[in-house]
């Protein structure tokens, strides 16, 4: 049987001194005025936007004429052309959401650099915790082995290590290896079931099988106490801050206190989600959601001058829940996991699913009260809950298909077209 390619991703936390630290944000800091010189070039020229070749020129260019562009590894600033590029493919491709690229601001981006090749990694598995790894002009630093490395481990997944990236968060820099396995490819259709998902606030998912997928606080009552303390206490010093002068030194450090709850809260949120999303995965063939544009969903309701908005504080808190469930990441883990098992994701439209009655297809506001759904309808008259009638709802619309992802011969999703060129 012939194998197939899986591109997969695998996190490692680095071991690093504070020179060490220091030359990597040396290098994202010159990786991000890269970009942005990249962006000025292209974008303020007359007539067409510049070509590859002539970015490539400029790059060459700029690293003679700029001695702190030096600091940047050759194959790393070629990396930050190749991904500049690639996101003005996806603007100008009409199937993908990306915005057009713009500047990035200093403390609004990620810190980020790029190793494209495997061959300067030269990886070894020091013991059974620990590994090293060669990062360009930092030199030879440790990281945290947690899973095996295709190519590295001894009778390991069968696969290669393609390249990594180096990308830094509240709790220091990390390593992400971009790794290539072999897999034996899914014959034959998934053997479960059907299911139709309603993503919801109050219960984070709820299926039409009756049965629901939830979570606990992704902090605890002590840790949401401490980040009220410390956001209070920001205020208080951006507030006493001279205007235009930087952040001080406590002020600086409270923020940092705060960026690091907060990722804990979304490491524990991610977890849960791969955990979920791989059971689902494993039992249903089919999984059925909602097109949600969850975009246009958490737009503040503050309006303009002429017309201000109404209920701008409770809007606000219904647009932090739902960017704390984090509704897409979940979708996005479910179509490559169910892809790998012979299975699909089907999104299908929106609108009606929590009003209508899944019995009789009454359509009513009024129905749904809370989580209580009563049909309206007096020849029906179904109760139960609201979030189990909708994904029900949803699992019977799959017939009006927006798109679908997976390997289910005529369920396939469409195929992205080329992007233009630049």
């Amino acid at each position: 049987m012939e194998l197939v390619k899986q591109a997969r991703a695998q996190v490692a936390r680095l071991e690093l001194s504070a020179a060490q630290v220091a030359v990597l944000d040396g290098q994202a800091h010159t990786a991000r005025a890269l970009w942005n010189l990249l962006h000025e070039y292209v974008t303020f020229r007359q007539g067409r936007l510049a070509t590859l070749k002539q970015c490539d020129a400029a790059i060459r260019a700029a690293r003679r004429e700029i001695d702190w562009l030096g600091r940047l590894p050759a194959q790393a600033a070629q990396a930050v052309l190749k991904t500049y590029r690639q996101a003005w493919a996806n603007f100008f491709n009409p199937e993908h959401p990306a915005e057009r690229p713009t500047f990035k601001a200093r403390f609004r981006s990620r810190p980020a650099v790029d190793v494209p090749q495997a061959r300067d990694l030269q990886i070894k598995r020091v013991n059974r915790r620990w590994g090293a790894v060669s990062l360009p002009k930092v030199g030879r630093v440790r990281f945290r082995w947690t899973a095996g490395l295709p190519g590295v481990t001894q009778g390991g997944p069968a696969g290669r290590i393609t390249g990594a990236r180096l990308v830094k968060d509240a709790f220091g820099w990390q390593i992400v290896f971009r790794t290539e396995t072999m897999a034996a490819p899914v014959t034959g259709a998934h053997p479960g079931p059907a299911v139709g998902i309603d993503r919801g606030i109050t219960v984070a998912l709820a299926l039409s099988d009756q049965t629901t997928r939830e979570h606990g606080p992704w902090l605890s009552a002590g840790e949401k106490e401490r980040l009220r303390r410390l956001e209070k206490k920001s205020a208080r010093r951006r507030g006493a801050r001279t205007p235009g002068q930087p952040a001080s030194r406590r002020l600086t450090r409270t923020y940092d206190q705060i960026a690091r709850l907060r990722a804990t809260a979304k490491r524990r949120a991610v977890d849960w989600q791969h955990r979920t999303t791989t059971e689902l995965a494993a039992t249903f063939s089919v999984v059925v959601v909602e097109d949600l544009k969850i975009t246009n969903m958490v737009r503040s309701a503050k309006g303009t001058i002429e017309r201000p908005g109404r209920n701008v504080r409770q809007k606000a808190g219904l647009n932090r829940a739902i960017t704390g469930e984090a509704w897409g990441r979940t979708v996005t883990l479910l179509e490559y996991k169910t892809r790998d098992r012979g299975g699909l994701v089907v999104k299908v439209p929106a609108p009606g699913t929590s009003q209508t009655c899944h019995r009789c297809g009454h359509r009513d506001p009024a129905s749904r009260d809370g989580t209580r759904f009563s049909c309206a309808n007096p020849g029906c008259g179904w109760t139960g809950h609201a979030d189990t009638n909708a994904a029900i709802n949803i699992r019977n619309a799959a017939g009006t298909v927006v798109s679908g992802r997976g390997d289910l011969g005529a369920a396939r999703s469409a195929k992205r077209q080329p992007p233009r060129a630049a």
